[in-house]
């Protein structure tokens, strides 16, 4: 027969008296009270769970009284009563105002997580954290998670996009959604106030970078022949930006292991060696994926003169002072600048993607989903990405280059427009029928 327990009772708890070595004193169902040689009394609870059995410290008597001691114990009943174990949420409850588990320190645990996962690149994973450190922390990332309302977001968001940094706004508030769903997903939260932003901003314009007009070309090959106020390296490092359209961090880091004179092309992987003291220097292809750039008969020829100036260095641009670095990331533009051009309203490095872009589409030799696909602006449809791997495609992405650096040619002397430029090349063919890249059904 199991043994009862007598109650305690507040007499009983006064009178208890220190000895040499502590003992306890039981109320039942887990309620000890302890007496300690130094005469500090203290109310503790032990209970059963799958670990064995815990014990919690309640606080000292007479502070804490019989009956609340008591209450107490009822407390953490209902909690096992609920399959709550009462330790762990003692402890969760602990950190929580320790700030444990503030926004910013959950928002780190979810960025190293994701990171651990490989989900982005150091490159990516750097610029994401700066911005939470530069912009959001400062406002509300010392809130306890779960103290934090829609307003608290609403306030944090508009304030940031009210420095004229709408972009990094919509980021972070996209950003949070997913942090809030970590957050629940651990047990610190019990919903998401980020999903209740809808039409809190709006996205602004994007911004589109100047293109020189195709009928300025002649004027720009007379003045990039005339170019003398840089190193010749510059000029044909803008050349070849020009030829392949290539994005500025994927020529700015290229390497000559990646350019392949034999088959023609230059493959620019997913992601690079980073090179320490280089910010970005791990970037790779804009999508994370590799993208083959053709290379015209052109592009070969002025990477061959490169060759000349830095083919016995890894990097196809090395740096001036160290050629283990790069080129500035403004290269092409300081010389566009001292070519008499203003990079804000006539042409910038980045304005030769549009110039291309638009050119092939006027020629009508290709279509559409051809030229975004060359571009590398990534299909994110399964079935139209996978038709990108097509050999159909390759050939038709290497017609596509070609035809654009000879129409480059044909602008030295004399403007012809891409359309123009596109019936000559049809009439070349006698009559040959040029197969466009078909559009496959999203």
């Amino acid at each position: 027969m199991a043994k009862i327990t007598k109650p305690l009772t507040d007499a009983q708890c006064v009178a208890a008296k220190a000895k040499q070595s502590r003992y306890e004193l039981f109320d039942g169902d887990g309620l000890i009270f302890r007496v300690n040689p130094s005469g500090t009394k203290t109310w503790r609870y032990r209970y059963k769970n799958h670990n064995g059995t815990p014990i919690i410290t309640i606080g000292d008597y007479p502070a804490v009284t019989l009956t609340m001691a008591r209450d107490k114990r009822r407390e953490f009943e209902s909690m096992l009563a609920n399959g709550i174990d009462p330790k762990e949420q003692i402890e969760l409850q602990l950190t929580k105002k320790e700030n444990a588990h503030s926004l910013e320190k959950i928002t780190r645990a979810w960025h190293a997580e994701l990171t651990l996962k490989g989900a982005w690149g150091d490159d990516t994973a750097l610029k994401t954290m700066r911005k939470f450190e530069n912009h959001l922390f400062p406002l509300i990332g010392h809130k306890p998670i779960d103290n934090i309302e829609p307003q608290d977001i609403a306030q944090a968001i508009t304030a940031i996009d009210d420095k004229g940094i709408n972009r990094v706004a919509r980021d972070l508030k996209a950003h949070l959604v997913r942090i809030f769903s970590y957050a629940i997903q651990k047990g610190y939260v019990k919903h998401n106030p980020a999903r209740e932003m809808d039409g809190l901003l709006i996205a602004k314009k994007k911004k589109h970078y100047p293109q020189l007009k195709h009928d300025r070309l002649p004027e720009f090959f007379h003045r990039i022949d005339l170019y003398q106020r840089g190193a010749p390296i510059t000029r044909l490092c803008t050349l070849l930006a020009l030829h392949v359209f290539s994005r500025s961090s994927e020529i700015r880091f290229a390497r000559w292991t990646e350019i392949d004179f034999d088959r023609q092309q230059w493959v620019i992987p997913a992601s690079r060696e980073a090179v320490e003291g280089v910010r970005y220097s791990d970037r790779g292809a804009k999508m994370a994926e590799e993208h083959l750039v053709p290379l015209s008969p052109q592009a070969i020829a002025i990477l061959r003169q490169i060759q000349q100036y830095s083919g016995n260095y890894e990097n196809v641009f090395p740096g001036r002072d160290d050629p283990k670095k790069f080129i500035s990331e403004n290269t092409v533009n300081k010389a566009l600048q001292r070519m008499g051009y203003d990079t804000e309203t006539d042409v910038c490095g980045h304005g030769f993607r549009g110039m291309a872009c638009s050119a092939l589409i006027q020629s009508k030799l290709y279509s559409e989903d051809a030229v975004e696909r060359q571009m590398s602006h990534k299909e994110r449809n399964e079935v139209r990405g996978a038709y990108t791997h097509m050999a159909e495609f390759l050939e038709e992405r290497r017609s596509m280059m070609n035809w654009w650096s000879d129409y480059l040619d044909q602008n030295r002397q004399e403007h012809t427009t891409p359309h123009d430029y596109g019936l000559i090349i049809k009439e070349r063919l006698n009559g040959v029928k040029i197969v466009p890249f078909p559009k496959v059904a999203s």
